[in-house]
């Protein structure tokens, strides 16, 4: 419960108190996120993702590969901690999400890319979504 409670803080906070939230998962050393460090014992209980990121399909016969850029959108977008123990149970753990978010997500808001990059120490030039919103906005601007 408290840990739902400081993700909930951090909505309601000042840019300022946000980092001072967010200081105790990062390494600031060797610039790289602590927050599921121990995402290797979490994912020997099978966590699951929550059906209602996923609402409007039917899980039963949902198959979670060929959907996996639109379940880690989901997750990153509005997923808790359990979620993303999930993400790493089906998609080969911390590296194996990286590489969906970096090549496969389409769609991310600026606030969800900056912190895909932070804690995935990913740049934001290498997500096919930000390469895409980039296009966009110049096809847009000419």
């Amino acid at each position: 419960m408290a840990e739902k409670q400081w993700q909930l803080s951090l909505l309601f906070c000042t840019p300022v108190r946000a980092i001072q939230l967010l200081m105790p998962i990062f390494d600031i050393v060797n610039n790289r996120c602590t927050m599921w460090s121990d995402w290797k014992e979490q994912i020997e209980h099978r966590p699951k993702v929550r059906h209602s990121l996923l609402w409007e399909y039917n899980l039963e016969g949902f198959d979670w590969q060929y959907m996996r850029a639109l379940v880690a959108e989901r997750v990153i977008e509005r997923g808790w901690d359990e979620d993303y123990y999930a993400l790493f149970a089906l998609y080969g753990g911390i590296e194996g999400v990286r590489q969906v978010i970096r090549d496969e997500v389409l769609l991310l808001s600026d606030k969800d890319i900056a912190f895909v990059c932070a804690a995935f120490n990913l740049k934001k030039e290498e997500l096919k979504c930000y390469i895409r919103k980039q296009s966009r906005q110049a096809l847009i601007n000419s």
